[in-house]
């Protein structure tokens, strides 16, 4: 088994940093390099895909692992691409592109697309692992419940990302903070739901082995991802910034799990000077 897990990450690696290395070569003309944040999404499907073709495991396990992130990739990567083409570049990119401006190509091959690349292949653990071996085990309820899950997540992103695309739709709300629906419970329904789908799709590879049971790390990184790196502080910073609502809003709405909103602070009374 070791050697056919081995053999399954060269083979979705040699793919993946091809394709890198080719969308690099895209970024240098085209002068922008937010366009991979579509392929992200994209990038796990290829992978789903090769795993699929290449690996030797329980075909219904191949078929609902294959089919769970081919649904993610497909919607949030088409949502991404729709969004770079009218909005244009990210500026969290333009802001950290401007501070490696002498060398910025060898710094987006390294650290935009090449580290791309390595966080995709590790993400998706589950998505490889998940497609070896476990003939002696079908699917049973650990299946069951990473569909749920899966499910979950997908609606929590979808309905999240078509909520902040009516909002932002609407001139008068520049500078504003969406707060109702999704938007009210978590800050980031998005990132909620793509932890979900992953974690879903590992409880799926679960099942298949104790290689899928290790695939855990591969959702463990993403929420990291989401939770302390590049996803919620980044892009809070910012919003703290250009959104003078959004420190009220961060006080009384959950960061990352959904939750009812806490009430705002009542303040301290005044203290009696006639003592």
């Amino acid at each position: 088994m070791a050697d056919q897990v081995l053999a399954l990450l060269i083979v979705n690696a040699l793919a993946i940093f091809g394709i890198m290395i080719v969308l690099w070569l895209i970024s240098i003309p085209l002068g922008q390099v937010s366009f991979i944040d579509s392929f992200w999404a994209l990038g796990f499907v290829i992978i789903a895909w090769i795993s699929n073709f290449v690996a030797f495991g329980n075909p219904d396990r191949h078929a609902l692992i294959t089919g769970m992130v081919t649904v993610w990739g497909l919607r949030l990567g088409l949502h991404l691409f729709l969004r770079w083409r009218r909005e244009g570049e990210d500026k969290r990119y333009v802001a950290i592109l401007t501070r490696h401006e002498h060398h910025r190509h060898l710094f987006t091959l390294g650290f935009v697309f090449l580290l791309q690349g390595v966080l995709l292949l590790a993400v998706s653990l589950p998505a490889q692992w998940g497609q070896l071996g476990g003939f002696e085990r079908p699917l049973g309820l650990l299946a069951l419940l990473g569909a749920i899950l899966w499910a979950v997540g997908l609606i929590f992103e979808t309905v999240g990302d078509w909520q902040l695309s009516r909002f932002r739709a609407h001139p008068d709300t520049a500078g504003k903070v969406l707060d109702t629906g999704l938007w009210r419970y978590t800050r980031h329904p998005n990132y909620f739901g793509d932890a979900c789908v992953w974690w879903g799709v590992w409880l799926v590879a679960s099942e298949a082995s104790d290689w899928g049971l290790a695939s855990a790390a591969g959702p463990a990184i993403l929420t990291y991802l989401l939770v302390k790196w590049s996803g919620k502080p980044l892009l809070e910073r910012g919003l703290k910034k250009s959104r003078p609502d959004y420190a009220d809003y961060i006080e009384r709405t959950s960061g990352f799990i959904p939750r009812p909103p806490r009430a705002p602070a009542e303040p301290s009374p005044a203290p009696d000077r006639d003592r």
